[in-house]
């Protein structure tokens, strides 16, 4: 009795855990319409875990993983792995390199753990993905972990070929991504291995389980998904821990999204400088053009003079109003406080301080410079002279 009492008291104690470090909502955004599940095993919880993760961009990344191990410990594990993919995905970067950053502190978790836990922390599974509503493309990775379902806006189900990647933990080996093009409409079913193994049925037979449950229905919400899901595969209370999230993907209207090349003459500056108030006057934003064309002739400036060809200029209308200037140069530019007599040097002071957020992406052909700024609610108004006081430097 004393026994069985310790050990409901322990597995009590890893769900509360468990639940504690999972998503307790999930975070606003528009590319995604998102439904998600998380079922404790019936005895000895695991590390599963599920998160949705807005990127610069109105991109969302989705992430699914598997700690190898059960009770407090690896729930604790699965904890500092989550935390850790939120802290790499504020570098913006792509899925592949993601893993191996991830795969690098899963080595490192099991050499601190020493031998007085042998064996018991033996790797991870992660599969992570960003989707982009402006391109409907979706990049992802996987290391050692089950491939994703897809829904066609059909009904039909497939599930891409995914280069599989080793779990996390191993080291030496590299991850390789994948790049899709989604409609409208699809559903991506990313998921733990809880949700299709059991002992009573092989992986095959699991995944066509999973095709059944999914196909024919291209209009279900993802929430009606999820349900539909897990009375079809889990009938009862299951074995292993079990994560199941559904995102129906959302494109961004064309008319939300304006782009422009721009020649590497300072001469250029103006130029973009009207064309972006003239496309803010059609979105109904023109209280944010004192802003964003202090913003943007920063960025593009810095572009002209350090980086390189091609010069490209994105704005994108979602949740926020999004600047994004790219160059060919994989150069950054850096915040600094520029001192009284200095000419130069508090441009990006200046962007730090009228956006909500800016940062660098890289990508294979140099880099993105982007900022973000606040969309007013209907009916609000924000008066240029509510802007940051700059009265100390004169020299703007």
């Amino acid at each position: 009795i004393d026994n069985a009492r310790r050990y409901t008291r322990e597995h009590a104690l890893a769900v509360t855990l468990q639940r504690s470090l999972l998503p307790r909502a999930l975070p606003e955004q528009n590319a995604l319409d998102v439904g998600y599940r998380y079922l404790p095993a019936q005895s000895g919880v695991s590390g599963d875990w599920f998160d949705v993760i807005p990127l610069p961009g109105s991109r969302v990344a989705l992430v699914v993983g598997d700690v190898v191990g059960h009770g407090l410990h690896a729930a604790a594990t699965m904890g500092r792995l989550r935390t850790a993919v939120h802290n790499f995905s504020t570098l913006d970067l792509p899925p592949d390199e993601l893993l191996q950053h991830l795969d690098d502190l899963v080595g490192r978790i099991d050499q601190d753990e020493g031998p007085d836990r042998p064996g018991e922390i033996m790797g991870a599974t992660c599969l992570y993905a960003i989707y982009d509503p402006v391109t409907r493309r979706c990049v992802m990775a996987r290391a050692g972990h089950l491939a994703p379902a897809l829904v066609e806006p059909d009904g039909s189900v497939t599930f891409p070929d995914l280069p599989a990647g080793p779990p996390l933990g191993l080291g030496g080996l590299p991850f390789q991504t994948a790049e899709l093009e989604l409609a409208e409409g699809s559903q991506l079913v990313l998921y733990t291995d809880g949700l299709i193994e059991d002992r009573a049925r092989d992986l095959d037979e699991g995944m066509e389980l999973l095709r059944g449950a999914l196909a024919g229905h291209p209009g279900r919400p993802p929430e009606e998904s999820c349900r539909a899901v897990l009375e079809e595969l889990l009938p009862e209370r299951p074995g292993d821990d079990v994560a199941l999230l559904i995102a129906r993907t959302r494109a961004l209207p064309a008319g939300r999204v304006a782009d422009w090349d721009v020649p590497r003459d300072p001469a250029a500056v103006s130029g973009m400088r009207a064309a972006v108030s003239a496309t803010l006057e059609e979105w109904g934003l023109s209280e944010l053009g004192f802003g964003m064309e202090l913003v943007l002739s920063e960025l593009i400036t810095n572009a002209i003079r350090y980086g390189s060809d091609p010069v490209h200029v994105r704005l994108i209308h979602d949740r926020a109003l999004v600047c994004e200037v790219a160059d060919g140069s994989s150069t950054s530019p850096h915040l600094r406080y520029a001192a009284t007599t200095d000419e130069g040097g508090r441009g990006l002071f200046l962007v730090s301080q009228l956006a909500e957020r800016w940062g660098t992406r890289y990508t294979p052909h140099g880099k993105v410079i982007w900022a973000e700024l606040a969309v007013p609610d209907p009916g609000e108004f924000t008066d240029p002279a509510e802007f940051p006081d700059l009265s100390a430097f004169p020299d703007l």
